[in-house]
């Protein structure tokens, strides 16, 4: 049996089958909980939740990270969100898709920013947190589902900070909201970019791999580690 909430809310997400493949490499629900305990008890000013494609609806897993913000924000653990995500795989921006999503379901405009940058997790944690720096939030957390911010978080506390949170979510507590998790309606095409070449086409298998290592973003801006 999986040892963590993956197996409970496996429809959320992925296939059974790769779910123990991937266990080993999520945070567990033990881990998960003392992280969401650690950022109730500090707080963040800002969040950057990761993206994903966007195809006529939105994924469960999207749905998810989208809740669990919200979640979050309605706590006061997190006083704003950073929704990242360029045009990837298709031609919507993710983080506009996911801005539009926010709002349907309840997150004040006002606390909403979009990065439009990033094409793979580790530019979503990176240039996330350059713009939370450029709003001038001090606080800063990446929150995601537990495999997505367990993979991360070298990156995160390598090479970007080691003060720079990590609240991945807590599948006991997303699945208690689960009566309130509605499909809003959105109009798509805000989001909608032309012309548009999917990064498949753009990028060779090797420079996507760069990519997803974080060895695609230039060196000289890599933020020095703060404390």
């Amino acid at each position: 049996m999986l040892k963590n909430g993956f197996q409970r809310i496996s429809a959320w997400a992925l296939p059974v089958w790769l779910l123990a493949t991937l266990d080993s490499c999520s945070f567990s629900s033990r881990a998960s909980r003392q992280l969401l305990y650690q950022a109730r008890q500090k707080g963040y000013d800002v969040i950057i939740v990761p993206g994903g494609p966007f195809d006529s609806a939105w994924s469960r897993v999207i749905k998810a990270r989208m809740y669990w913000s919200k979640y979050l924000f309605d706590q006061g653990i997190a006083r704003n969100i950073i929704f990242s995500g360029a045009a990837v795989y298709t031609p919507y921006v993710e983080s506009r898709i996911m801005a539009l999503y926010g709002e349907a379901i309840g997150i004040p405009k006002d606390h909403i920013f979009l990065e439009t940058r990033a094409e793979h997790s580790t530019e979503n944690a990176f240039y996330g947190y350059q713009k939370a720096k450029e709003l001038h939030f001090q606080r800063i957390a990446l929150a995601s589902d537990p495999f997505q911010a367990r993979l991360l978080k070298r990156f995160v506390r390598k090479k970007i900070s080691p003060s720079m949170g990590l609240i991945p979510i807590v599948w006991d507590t997303l699945r208690s909201l689960e009566s309130q998790m509605t499909d809003p309606a959105i109009d798509a095409r805000q989001a909608e970019i032309e012309p548009f070449v999917p990064i498949t086409r753009r990028q060779s298998i090797w420079k996507r791999l760069k990519g997803t290592l974080g060895w695609n973003i230039d060196r000289h801006r890599l933020p020095k580690p703060t404390y």
